[in-house]
């Protein structure tokens, strides 16, 4: 009878166990397995939503054709631009400032907070504030140069002119990724054990030995939090460009995220659009893979 009597309590329990789980597999299954297998699938095809009624099996031909697109090459130039001086001035700076904050902590917490401030911030917002700050004739960029600097030659169109489009782009991506980063890498210093270090000092190494020999080698595990984080962000940008610049001028900051959403949802191609997707992602799986190789412990 107790025998029974346990056997449906435990059933009962898997019955409820097995309805509260449901509907959080569903949510999974309906808005993240079902749309990565089909996106994957309108990859290996050319199918265009708004002209074709089904798509059109073209096998790794879309794949192929993609690298022949210079627009789709000319992003993924932009893109590793961008990726390669963001990812190294990201980690320089936002090291360099933990590294101040470690080291002096008179007033930490203001300046923690101070520099943590500008991810609360909405992306979005901060691309307006800067365009607004960047306009040739009623930006403040160029109001500075031109009446308070009294420098009128160096005033220049920020976002109109190729090179300095794309450093704006950067400039605000920084702005937004630097406190998030300095944390992070708090977090690494905070996590060096204190008898490394005093047994470093007991052996001579001050100064500036004690951050090369020292400090730096013992944050291997904070570079692979920092660098897959910042490869993500990297290869990821969107708003900025789309914001700032539509990708322009000429194209000169068009980003593989930004032309893969032009395909899909301006163009409607969304065949060529999952191919590029599949790309990117691959790319981002690259690079996050050769990240934690460079910085696993032997």
């Amino acid at each position: 009878m107790k025998n029974n009597i346990f056997t449906s309590r435990e059933k009962s329990k898997r019955i409820w166990g097995v309805l509260f789980v449901v509907p959080s597999f569903a949510f999974i299954f309906l808005f993240m397995v079902y749309p990565l297998v089909h996106s994957f699938y309108l990859s290996f095809t050319k199918y265009n939503f708004v002209f074709d009624r089904t798509p059109t099996f073209i096998g790794f031909r879309g794949y192929i054709d993609i690298f022949k697109d210079p627009e789709f090459i000319l992003s993924i130039k932009n893109t590793f631009v961008f990726g390669v001086v963001f990812l190294v001035l990201a980690m320089i700076i936002s090291l360099s400032i933990a590294l101040m904050l470690y080291f002096n902590t008179r007033f930490a917490w203001f300046f923690r907070s101070s520099i943590f401030m500008p991810i609360v911030v909405p992306i979005s917002f901060a691309c307006i504030l800067f365009g607004w700050m960047a306009n040739e004739n009623f930006g403040l960029l160029n109001y500075i140069i031109r009446d308070v600097l009294n420098q009128p030659q160096w005033t220049r169109g920020w976002l109109t002119e190729p090179n300095t489009a794309m450093a704006m782009i950067i400039g605000v991506t920084l702005w937004g990724s630097i406190g998030f980063l300095t944390i992070l890498f708090l977090g690494g210093l905070q996590g060096i054990s204190t008898d490394i270090l005093e047994a470093a000092i007991v052996d001579g190494a001050n100064g500036w030995k004690r951050i090369i020999f020292i400090i730096l080698p013992n944050l291997r595990e904070t570079y692979v939090i920092t660098g897959i984080w910042g490869i993500l962000k990297a290869l990821k940008v969107f708003v900025q460009p789309k914001v700032l610049t539509e990708g322009g001028p000429g194209n000169a900051t068009l980003s593989m995220y930004m032309h893969i959403y032009n395909n899909a949802f301006v163009y409607f191609d969304m065949g060529k659009a999952a191919t590029m997707a599949f790309v990117l992602s691959a790319i981002i799986l690259l690079f996050s893979i050769l990240n934690l190789r460079l910085n696993s412990e032997k």
